[in-house]
């Protein structure tokens, strides 16, 4: 399953002309304030005709401006969750859900139940909207959209407008959202840490082209991407096994390059998770450091270096199958003397972890 996307289109103060795929997973388009996002989600869902362009979902062909082609968005089957819930004023949860799936019609495939406690919604179907927090009614706005049997999830900012610990309360959620169905979810964000808790591609947009794309443990850790994502939002995505949960409040994770402990982690022994590590909270050493009272120490080998235009150089170093990104002065730098093939220590806190950097893994791709 897959979205193709190829558009041109003329914008105030510049053009957009992006073409990317989207596999299976959750594609994250990725970039600041007026790149050009919100465009491409209208014209994909029906709500904005492009001036040229073609799009294709699982093989089926919503728009080819060169054919004549233009479904119209009732027709696409795309689902569409924004800032906010828009849910129906005046109808119960349990009605809108039913909206969705009256919407269906006899494409309806998605059990009521089945989504209803993917969500954890059951508690809130007799309820009205405005009953309901800002977290609570994106849930539901996920749900009535998951009911109209959509090819394609589009998910444009959908937790821009929520308080730190409303997110924190909707991503397990979203992640659920990510593994349990085969949906392609588009998931629009300029939030570089929802980006790599949920996403399994990353397609980063600026003035309306793309700039890079890949997967996204590839992409976040790679030096050329830094201009892209800012370096202040640079750092690299580990997958891992939690092992133990130790009396102390640490949990410990394995990692193909060693271990990690960090505050403790929601999950049983055995659950594969996903930890973003801040390029400027790592420090480097070129011998092993003793006497610490940081508890990550990971051995690896220099693989790139990236100078900035100011005093910093971004160092990328492979640590067994990943790689970690590391933001230090290019003072430090010369001072290490670092190059390519070098052996290095990278060093970091485990309180600079934040709850919130810490995910579920997504799993391996299901065969077609």
């Amino acid at each position: 399953m897959s979205l193709r996307v190829s558009l041109r289109h003329a914008l105030p103060g510049f053009t957009l002309d992006a073409r990317f795929e989207a596999p299976e997973g959750v594609t994250a388009l990725f970039g600041p304030s007026g790149a050009g996002k919100s465009t491409v989600v209208l014209a994909i869902a029906g709500l904005v005709r492009p001036d040229a362009g073609r799009i294709e979902v699982n093989g089926r062909v919503l728009l080819d401006t060169d054919r004549g082609i233009a479904l119209a968005a009732h027709r696409r089957r795309v689902g569409c969750v924004f800032q906010e819930g828009r849910l129906f004023p005046h109808l119960t949860v349990r009605q809108n859900l039913g909206y969705g799936r009256w919407f269906a019609g006899r494409h309806a495939a998605a059990q009521p139940g089945r989504v209803v406690e993917m969500l954890g919604i059951g508690d809130l179907l007799g309820r009205m909207p405005a009953d309901l927090s800002g977290g609570e009614k994106q849930r539901v706005a996920i749900g009535r959209a998951l009911l109209a049997a959509p090819r394609l999830l589009l998910m444009d900012e959908p937790l821009a407008a929520l308080d730190a610990q409303r997110k924190a309360g909707i991503l397990p959620y979203l992640e659920r959202l990510r593994d349990e169905t085969r949906i392609p979810i588009l998931y629009v964000s300029h939030a570089v840490s929802e980006v790599a808790r949920l996403a399994t591609t990353v397609v980063a947009l600026r003035a309306g082209r793309v700039l890079r794309a890949g997967p996204t443990a590839e992409l976040l850790a790679d030096p050329e991407a830094v201009p892209v994502l800012g370096p202040r939002d640079a750092g690299s995505v580990l997958e891992g096994r939690l092992v133990a949960h130790h009396e102390d409040g640490l949990s410990e994770v394995e990692i193909s390059g060693g271990k990690l402990l960090l505050p403790r982690i929601e999950g049983a022994p055995g659950a594969r998770v996903r930890v973003r590590i801040g390029a400027q909270d790592v420090i480097l050493a070129c011998l092993a450091p003793q006497g610490l009272s940081a508890l990550n120490i990971l051995r690896g080998e220099v693989s790139a270096l990236r100078s900035g235009s100011g005093p910093g150089v971004i160092v990328q170093l492979r640590i067994g199958e990943d790689s970690l990104l590391a933001r230090i002065t290019k003072r430090s730098a010369a001072a290490l003397d670092l190059a390519p093939g070098q052996t290095c220590y990278a060093i970091a806190k485990s309180v600079a972890v934040a709850p919130a950097d810490i995910g579920g893994a997504a799993p391996a791709p299901l065969p077609e």
